[in-house]
C-alpha cells in the first residue's frame, strides 16, 4: 500500500508539472550589440505568449569604393516598436528547456523609425533621410547563463523614405530586409 501511495503521488505531481501554462515575463530590460549597432530594449507582457518590445539605439552602416577617398561609416539613432509572439513556449517547457527572459522562437512585426536628429560619421556634413519600416520577422532568442543572450532573426518588409525633407520632389518606398544577429545582456 505504501508503494502504491508513493507511485500515485509521483504521477499526480507529473500531471501538475505538465499542466503549467508557459508565459513571457512581465517585463525584461537589456542591451544588445551586433555587427552594425547598439540597442537598449524593454519587453512588456501583453498576454501569455505576446510581448511588446520597445527599443532605442544606434544603427550603423559602412560604404566605400573607388568614388570615395576612404571607407566611410555612419551611426544614426533608431526607435523601434515590435510586438512579438513567442509561439513555442509550452513546447520548450515540455522538453525541459529554458523560457526565462523570453527564450523561444518568435514571429514579430518590427516597426523602426530613423529620425534625422544627428549623425556620427568620419565624413563631414553627412545627413540621413528619415524613414520608417514595417517588417514581419521570424527569429529566435536563447540565453547563455543567467544574464547573457543571443538573438537572430530574418524578415522582409516595406520601408517608406521621407525624401521630400531632403529636397527631392517625392517620397519613395522600397523593400526592406531585417537580418540581425545580436548578443546581449539582460538585467
Amino acid at each position: 500500500m505504501k508503494k502504491f501511495l508513493i507511485a500515485a503521488i509521483f504521477c499526480s505531481l507529473s500531471i501538475f508539472v505538465n499542466a503549467q501554462n508557459a508565459s513571457v515575463e512581465e517585463s525584461s530590460f537589456g542591451i544588445q550589440t551586433g555587427l552594425f549597432g547598439l540597442w537598449g530594449h524593454n519587453e512588456t507582457k501583453l498576454s501569455n505568449q505576446i510581448a511588446l518590445r520597445t527599443e532605442i539605439g544606434f544603427d550603423s552602416g559602412i560604404w566605400g569604393g573607388s568614388f570615395y577617398d576612404k571607407t566611410g561609416y555612419v551611426i544614426t539613432p533608431v526607435i523601434s516598436l515590435e510586438p512579438r509572439w513567442y509561439y513555442n513556449l509550452n513546447k520548450r517547457l515540455e522538453k525541459s528547456r529554458r523560457i526565462d527572459g523570453n527564450s523561444g522562437n518568435f514571429l514579430s512585426l518590427k516597426t523602426a523609425y530613423h529620425p534625422d536628429w544627428f549623425v556620427i560619421s568620419n565624413y563631414d556634413e553627412i545627413s540621413i533621410i528619415s524613414d520608417i519600416s514595417i517588417i514581419p520577422t521570424w527569429g529566435i532568442r536563447r540565453h547563455l547563463g543567467s544574464h547573457f543572450t543571443y538573438e537572430t532573426g530574418i524578415g522582409l518588409g516595406y520601408r517608406y523614405i521621407f525624401a521630400k525633407q531632403a529636397g527631392y520632389l517625392e517620397n519613395t518606398s522600397e523593400a526592406a530586409l531585417n537580418l540581425h544577429l545580436r548578443i546581449g545582456y539582460r538585467f
